[in-house]
């Protein structure tokens, strides 16, 4: 994601569309949204950028 990629944040991409068991793990989190974005143990579905910036803020 080009924002982490911004704010020098380090992450794995997993395409769900190519990757079988990233749509496994995908599910696995219950989660069927992209992007899912797991943050120290918290999940953020879809992009939004103030969760994202409280999660990584601490």
């Amino acid at each position: 994601m080009e924002y982490l990629s911004q704010k020098g944040v380090a992450f794995i991409e997993k395409n769900v569309s190519e990757d079988p068991q990233a749509l496994e793990e995908l599910f696995q989190l219950g989660s069927q949204g992209t992007p899912t974005i797991l943050i120290d143990g918290d999940m953020v579905i879809g992009f939004n950028r103030a969760r994202i910036d409280e999660l990584l803020s601490k």
